[in-house]
């Protein structure tokens, strides 16, 4: 994701970063309007400032702020790949926007994320999957709950946006498709 930081020196100010390339939505390349809020390593999330607008803040922030920050009509929470999804359980109704942080491509534990909170917590909004994400990854992110895509700088989102139907059948169940496909086909080859 192409980003413009602004550091504050103030303490308790958050670095930001906001796309200047469009992400994929619902299928379709659209232009971002929201900020990603990244807590500095120094900062103590009971003490940030979170500024108007469309802002997506680290879990930590959120749960150190959610009293304040429920009440704001454009909030959205980013999840590390080591965070606690469960700890958003109570506070999803308040959420407009969750976004998952893949640092590396290789890196998993971000579908599982995405499942649970599809699954068994019931997120009804916005999953977005952000970072190091590949065309080649994108039908599997969609086939567990994910909806938008904000790829990497060098990643162009109108390329990515093909991996979205790359395959016309799915063998296993996921949160797309609850049956398996022995379930969906009979024995003749016709479908059940």
């Amino acid at each position: 994701m192409a980003q413009q930081s602004e550091r504050s020196k103030k303490p308790g100010s958050l670095h930001m970063s906001s796309s200047t390339q469009p992400i994929i939505k619902n299928n379709a390349v659209v232009d971002d309007d929201w900020i990603v809020l990244h807590l500095a390593k120094t900062q103590r999330p009971e003490d940030v400032l979170v500024p108007d607008g469309k802002i997506i803040v680290p879990l930590k922030v959120w749960l150190k702020q959610k009293n304040t920050l429920q009440s704001r009509a454009n909030i959205g929470v980013l999840l590390s790949t080591d965070d606690d999804v469960h700890a958003l359980k109570e506070h999803t109704a308040y959420v407009k926007v969750i976004a998952v942080n893949f640092p590396k491509f290789t890196d998993g534990r971000g579908y599982t994320i995405a499942y649970k909170l599809r699954s068994l917590i019931g997120y009804q909004g916005e999953l977005r999957a952000i970072g190091d994400i590949q065309r080649d990854q994108l039908f599997y992110l969609q086939r567990v709950g994910f909806d938008a895509f904000a790829p990497a700088a060098h990643r162009d989102p109108e390329a990515l946006r093909s991996g979205l139907s790359d395959f016309s059948v799915t063998y296993q169940a996921s949160w797309d498709e609850r049956a398996p496909i022995f379930r969906r086909v009979n024995r003749e080859g016709e479908r059940a």
